[in-house]
C-alpha cells in the first residue's frame, strides 16, 4: 500500500510540474535617467528610473514589445538605440533581460536597450558545428 502511495505521490508531483508557463520571466532593468513604459501581450508596464520589473509565468508563444521612454528635463534633443522595440520567443524555461541605459550630455539624451536571453541560440542544422 506504501508503494501505490509513494507511486501515487511521485506521479501527481510530475503531473502538477508540467505546464506552458513552467519558470519563464521577462525582466526590465532601467539603468536609464527616466522611466521606460513596455507595451508587452497587451499590458503597459512602467519601470521607473533605477528599478527592475519582472513579468512572470509567459506562455509559450513569439510576442512583439515596444519600449517608450520619457526625456529628461533639459534635453533638447533624444536619440534611441538597440533593441527598444522586437520580438522575444517564450519556450519552457525561457528567461529574458531587457537592459536599458542612457547617456546625457549637451542637453543630448541617448537612451540604450539590449536584449539577452537563457535560450541556447545554437544552430542544429549546422554541420560545421555537430
Amino acid at each position: 500500500m506504501k508503494k501505490i502511495l509513494f507511486v501515487l505521490f511521485i506521479s501527481m508531483l510530475a503531473f502538477w510540474s508540467c505546464s506552458s508557463e513552467s519558470d519563464t520571466s521577462l525582466t526590465l532593468k532601467n539603468l536609464a535617467a527616466g522611466a521606460i513604459y513596455l507595451n508587452f501581450r497587451g499590458e503597459v508596464t512602467t519601470v521607473p528610473a533605477g528599478r527592475t520589473v519582472v513579468i512572470t509565468e509567459l506562455p509559450k508563444g513569439t510576442y512583439a514589445y515596444v519600449s517608450t521612454y520619457s526625456v529628461p528635463a533639459g534635453a533638447t534633443s533624444n536619440t534611441a538605440v538597440g533593441e527598444l522595440d522586437g520580438e522575444v520567443t517564450i519556450k519552457a524555461g525561457t528567461k529574458v533581460l531587457i537592459l536599458y541605459s542612457s547617456t546625457f550630455t549637451d542637453a543630448k539624451y541617448t537612451i540604450y536597450a539590449t536584449k539577452t536571453t537563457n535560450d541556447d541560440l545554437q544552430d542544429e542544422d549546422n554541420p560545421l558545428f555537430p
